[in-house]
């Protein structure tokens, strides 16, 4: 009984450690997007620019030594700029998005970032025109980047999300899909472990 014992408390000490090591923290983001659609349009003789739009949400991190995870919830306005001849409209897509990113710690904070991002559209105007019958309600993307988490709670990411999925509704739209980089800066307003 008191081998049991013993294993039971030496369990749970290292299971006690094992939580002391876990770090979650929560707080707000955002920052600038750099938008482009890609893919080719039927019936579309112009050209698809970059477009630049802004970003905001929540996140949430857990972290453990060296990885975390961290799920985001985020406004994001993306899209295009037509050009057709020496005219430019203003393609506005406005999603809400869902990463769920691994982070990769290397040293002091700066870390490796991959994973999905869900979205889901919110608004698809050219040119103040309703779109949004055109495109599809959700999205798939895969997100790449760099951050850097620093001791005062600030961060500050770059990634590029790469559009898996199509987004068109319409057969006149052929394989269109988001690009998007973001440069985002955030402020973990609570911090519970580590």
């Amino acid at each position: 009984m008191k081998k049991i014992n013993l294993l039971f408390f030496v369990l749970l000490l290292s299971a006690s450690a094992a939580v002391a090591q876990v770090e979650f923290s929560a707080g707000l983001k955002g920052g600038l997007n750099f938008a482009k659609l890609d893919g080719q349009m039927a019936d579309f003789s112009g050209t698809l620019k970059n477009k630049t739009g802004f970003h905001g949400g929540a996140f949430a991190l857990i972290k453990f030594s060296k990885i975390g995870i961290q799920p985001e919830v985020i406004f994001s306005q993306q899209g295009s700029t037509f050009r057709v001849s020496t005219d430019n409209f203003d393609g506005n897509f406005d999603y809400i998005n869902v990463p769920v990113i691994l982070k990769l710690y290397t040293v002091a904070g700066i870390n490796l970032q991959a994973g999905p991002q869900f979205g889901f559209l919110n608004r698809a105007e050219i040119d103040n025109y309703d779109y949004k019958g055109s495109f599809k309600n959700s999205d798939l993307s895969v997100a790449l980047g760099v951050g850097w988490d620093l001791p005062f709670g600030l961060t500050i990411d770059a990634r590029y999300n790469l559009g898996i999925s199509e987004i068109e509704d319409d057969p006149a739209y052929e394989a269109v899909k988001n690009q998007v980089i973001q440069v985002s800066l955030g402020y973990k307003i609570f911090n519970i472990g580590k």
